[in-house]
C-alpha cells in the first residue's frame, strides 16, 4: 500500500497541473482536507461529460473508475450523480475539468464500472 497525500494537497497538485496545461479546473465542492473522497468531473464543453471517483485496488494502491459508465453523459445526468453522492458524504470533493479532448491529467489507472 503507497502512503498518501492529504487530499486538500492532492487536489492542489491536480488543479496545478491542469493549469499548467492551460486547462481549467476547480474545486466545486471542499471536503475533508485529510481524507476527503474525491469526483471528478471531466466537461467536454458541449454538454457531455463523465464522471471519475477514486478507489483502491486490492494492493491499496488508487485507482479510477469511471462512475457514469464508459460513454459520455449528459451534464445534467454527471450533476445529478454528483448531488446524490454528495447527499450520502459530507466529506466528498468535487473537482471539475474543463477541457473539450476530455483528458483526465491523472497518472493512476482508469477503469470502467
Amino acid at each position: 500500500m503507497q502512503p498518501r497525500l492529504k487530499t486538500g494537497i492532492w487536489v492542489q497538485a491536480l488543479i496545478r497541473r491542469c493549469t499548467v496545461e492551460a486547462v481549467p479546473a476547480v474545486v466545486v465542492r471542499k471536503g475533508f482536507e485529510d481524507a476527503g473522497a474525491v469526483l471528478l468531473k471531466i466537461n467536454g464543453l458541449e454538454g457531455h461529460c463523465y464522471i471519475l471517483a477514486a478507489g483502491s485496488d486490492l494492493d491499496g494502491n488508487r485507482i479510477w473508475r469511471r462512475a457514469t459508465g464508459p460513454g459520455l453523459v449528459a451534464e445534467t445526468a454527471a450533476d445529478d450523480y454528483i448531488a446524490r453522492e454528495a447527499g450520502r458524504d459530507p466529506d466528498l470533493w468535487v473537482i471539475e475539468i474543463e477541457d473539450r479532448a476530455l483528458r483526465h491529467f491523472l497518472d493512476d489507472p482508469v477503469i470502467d464500472s
